[in-house]
């Protein structure tokens, strides 16, 4: 990852979606959510606290609190993010 995360940039958070149910479907997929970063982990520039908008309210990820959140160029995982793409 070449762009470093600073406070106040958007970035897109990965959200996990629900459980996976017995036939491997889930009711709600993961999907990309608007997220604004703030705070950025001074030993891991990849490891950032967001404020994530989702379509029924915010939710956040503090570095305090154990809920940070890790960079994920490509593999687009659950509970990651990741730079919004380029039109």
């Amino acid at each position: 990852m070449t762009e470093r995360a600073t406070v106040g940039r958007a970035v897109h958070y990965v959200s996990h979606g629900t459980p996976v149910r017995t036939d491997g479907t889930q009711a709600f997929p993961p999907a990309c959510r608007a997220a604004t970063v703030t705070e950025v982990d001074a030993d891991d520039p990849g490891r950032v606290g967001l404020a994530v908008t989702n379509p029924t309210g915010m939710h956040f990820h503090s570095l305090a609190e154990g809920g940070s959140v890790h960079a994920e160029a490509d593999a687009r995982l659950g509970g990651s993010w990741h730079w919004p793409e380029r039109a």
